[in-house]
């Protein structure tokens, strides 16, 4: 994390000059050494995850800073908390390693939000820690060999997460199939900084809605349209539209009635993460479908 990084490097500097280190107890470290994890089965994991990576940038490659900031997301995730993967814009990145990593953080958002975590939490667990392996050896990027396996051991997670989200499940014996709950009927598309175009990972997700429409069909469908805080806010407003626009015209294409489609924009209203103003965080760059 460049910020956090910054200020570990320059304080690692000066002691150095001094003969002595701060980071002789490594408490963080040592803490998420000897913490007993609690919480779900996925911030179990989650927790021995980040205790093997904060562990390897300490004693493997002498990364004092990532060390201890990767620790800390071990204790929150061995408390219980669902930590979320590194925001891209945290993180001293080219434009083309930008786009390439957001694009992964979506595709591993809309995993979790389907219920990957759920289905399979020791999966989810290696495929978020390996991204943020991914991204932090990316903003180094000059140990190619340690990017490319921490990319290649992130896209080996997220496609046999992503193989699981997709399986059919097993026909059940029954005349008629359950109705769909509306409350329980919740759909997340998300989308690149400042744009409204929709990606093959969205796409997936929409066929899946329009999926769910044919069999059980709502009396409508709500789209709303997000955005983070980076830009003015009404502009946000306008691109939030644009984007629940893009996911209608979508779905209609697959074959939901145009008629019983409602879009609106939130802007910057309803963060999915909470942030100060000026921030691109790709999980607020959003559209919600749901239904009634």
């Amino acid at each position: 994390m460049k910020s956090l990084r910054n200020v570990f490097l320059a304080a690692f500097g000066m002691i150095a000059l001094s003969g002595c280190t701060v980071f002789d107890t490594y408490s963080e470290v040592d803490a998420l050494n000897e913490a007993k994890a609690v919480g779900s089965p996925f911030t179990q994991a989650l927790a021995a995850e980040y205790k093997t990576f904060a562990n390897r940038e300490l004693k493997d490659m002498f990364d004092y800073p990532d060390a201890l900031h990767f620790a800390r997301k071990g204790l929150a995730a061995a408390s219980g908390e669902t930590v979320m993967p590194e925001p891209v814009n945290d993180w001293n990145l080219s434009e083309a390693h930008i786009k390439e990593l957001g694009a992964a953080r979506g595709r591993l958002i809309v995993a979790f939000d389907l219920g990957a975590r759920e289905i399979a939490p020791a999966t989810a667990a290696k495929a978020q820690v390996n991204y943020d392996c991914w991204i932090e050896q990316q903003e180094e990027n000059w140990q190619t060999h340690d990017i490319l396996t921490c990319k290649k051991a992130f896209e080996d997670s997220i496609n046999e997460l992503e193989g699981l989200l997709h399986q059919a499940p097993q026909p059940v014996a029954a005349d008629e199939p359950p109705p769909m709950i509306p409350e329980e009927a919740m759909y997340l598309v998300f989308f690149n900084w400042d744009k409204y175009d929709i990606s093959n990972s969205a796409l997936n997700v929409l066929e899946a809605v329009a999926k769910e429409v044919a069999k059980n069909p709502p009396s409508q469908v709500n789209i709303q349209g997000h955005a983070d805080t980076s830009g003015p806010s009404d502009y946000n407003q306008r691109l939030a539209f644009k984007r629940a626009s893009a996911v209608r015209d979508a779905l209609v294409k697959l074959g939901v009635p145009e008629n019983i489609i409602n879009i609106e924009s939130r802007g910057e209203d309803d963060l999915l993460v909470p942030t100060p103003d000026n921030v691109r965080e790709p999980a607020n760059r959003r559209a919600n479908i749901s239904f009634q």
